[in-house]
């Protein structure tokens, strides 16, 4: 089991576009991926399925705890981490 915390630095937290391109990413993988908004105390929610995601409610600067459990867990965290990285990034950057 692999786990790491990361900053969201868009705009627009998770949501709509960035919380699709995280699931997108996240559906890549056959670990077992979880999502928890550590800043909001919520419980984990599963990382492959949208309506979870954003429930989560995720915004700019909240930490975020990503859990992965499988056979490529240590790809899928590093995956996810640089997807959430790259979410607060302007365009063509």
């Amino acid at each position: 089991m692999r786990s790491i915390e990361v900053e969201v630095r868009s705009e627009s937290g998770l949501h709509a576009r960035p919380a699709a391109a995280f699931v997108r990413a996240a559906a890549r993988f056959a670990s077992n991926l979880r999502l928890e908004n550590v800043t909001l105390g919520r419980p984990s929610t599963d990382a492959k399925s949208i309506v979870g995601v954003m429930a989560a409610g995720v915004e700019q600067g909240h930490m975020v705890r990503v859990v992965a459990d499988g056979p490529d867990e240590d790809r899928a965290v590093e995956t996810l981490r640089d997807v959430l990285a790259g979410l607060g990034r302007p365009i063509g950057k």
